[in-house]
C-alpha cells in the first residue's frame, strides 16, 4: 500500500501545483519578512493538498472504468481499498481548505480562502460530473487558473489585466493538455490530439502577450520585450515538439509521454512568469521544483 500511495497521489504533479501558487504569490509581491514567507508556505501546502485530493477523488470516481481500461491503477488492482481512497480524498480536500484559510489569516487577506473554496468546488464538480463531458478540460483548466489566483489573492489591491492574463494562460495550457490526455490509455484519434495541441500552444501564446499589458516588467524586458517573445517561443517549441510527435504516432505510450512532458513543463512557464516581474533568483527558486518532480517521476506516474 505504501508503494502504491505515491502513484495514487501523482506525487510528481504536486510540485507543479506548488509552482503555480508560488508563481501567483511572487508575481504580485516580493517576499518581505517572515509573514510573507509563512503565508507562501501555507498556500503552497494548501495547493498541494487540494491537488492531491483531486487526483485521489479522480481515481475514486473512475474506479469502475479503470477496472476495465486501467486495471493496473492502485484502486482496481486492489493495492489500495476504495473505501480508504475515498476517505483520503475528502480528508485531503478538507486539509487543503484549512491550509488556504490559514494562509489567508497569516497574510491578512480573506481572498485566498474564498478562492480555495471555488477551487475545491471545481475539483469536486470535475471529478463527479463533468470529467467526461465537453466541459471537462475547461473545468480542469479553470482549476489550474484558480490555483494561480489563490496565490495572487495575497495582493491587497484589485486584480488587473495582467493578473488575469497570466492565470488564464496557465488555465488554457492545462485545458489543452487535459483534452490531449482524454483517451491516453488507448490509441487516440489524431484530429482531437492536434486540436488539443493547438489549445495548449494558445496558452503559451497568451502568456507571450504579457508585455502588451501594464505588467510591471523587469527593466530588461521593458526595454527589450523581444527577449520575452523569444523566450516564450523557445518554450513553445521545446514543449510542443513532443505533442506533435504524439499526434503523428497517437499510440498510448507516445501520448502519455507527451502529457507527462507537458505537465512538468508547467514549472518552466511558472518560472518564466516570475522572471518577467522579479529577479532571476525568484525564477530559479521555481525551477528548482523540477528536481523533486523529476526524481519522484521515476517511481510514480504523472497520468
Amino acid at each position: 500500500m505504501l508503494r502504491a500511495l505515491p502513484e495514487l497521489l501523482r506525487v510528481p504533479n504536486l510540485f507543479t501545483a506548488a509552482a503555480d501558487v508560488a508563481m501567483g504569490v511572487l508575481f504580485v509581491t516580493p517576499l518581505v519578512g517572515a509573514r510573507d514567507t509563512l503565508g507562501l508556505a501555507a498556500l503552497v501546502a494548501a495547493s498541494c493538498l487540494l491537488y492531491a485530493s483531486g487526483v485521489v477523488l479522480n481515481d475514486v470516481f473512475d474506479a469502475e472504468r479503470d477496472a476495465h481500461h486501467r486495471p493496473e491503477r492502485p484502486i482496481p488492482s486492489g493495492r489500495i481499498p476504495l473505501r480508504l481512497a475515498r476517505a483520503l480524498g475528502w480528508l485531503l480536500l478538507l486539509g487543503g481548505l484549512t491550509g488556504a484559510w490559514t494562509g489567508a489569516a497569516v497574510v491578512g487577506q480573506w481572498a485566498p480562502g474564498l478562492v480555495a473554496l471555488l477551487l475545491a468546488g471545481g475539483i469536486v464538480l470535475y471529478n463527479a460530473t463533468l470529467k467526461t463531458t465537453l466541459l471537462g478540460p475547461v473545468v480542469m483548466g479553470g482549476c489550474r487558473a484558480l490555483n494561480v489566483l489563490m496565490g495572487m489573492s495575497v495582493l491587497a489591491a484589485p486584480w488587473e489585466l495582467h493578473h488575469g492574463l497570466v492565470a488564464g494562460a496557465i488555465g488554457v495550457y492545462i485545458a489543452g493538455i487535459t483534452w490531449f490526455a482524454r483517451t491516453e490509455w488507448q490509441r487516440s484519434r489524431r484530429l482531437p490530439l492536434a486540436l488539443a495541441t493547438l489549445v495548449m500552444l494558445c496558452g503559451i501564446g497568451l502568456l507571450a502577450l504579457l508585455p502588451m499589458t501594464e505588467a510591471p516588467l523587469v527593466r530588461l524586458l521593458e526595454l527589450q520585450p523581444q527577449r520575452w517573445y523569444m523566450l516564450l517561443g523557445a518554450l513553445g517549441l521545446l514543449i510542443g515538439w513532443r505533442f506533435v510527435r504524439a499526434v503523428a504516432d497517437a499510440s498510448p505510450d507516445m501520448v502519455q509521454a507527451a502529457v507527462k512532458h507537458g505537465i512538468l513543463s508547467l514549472i518552466f512557464l511558472d518560472a518564466a512568469a516570475v522572471y518577467s516581474v522579479r529577479d532571476m533568483a525568484a525564477a530559479v527558486a521555481i525551477l528548482l521544483l523540477l528536481l523533486p518532480a523529476s526524481l519522484t517521476g521515476r517511481f510514480a506516474r504523472t497520468t
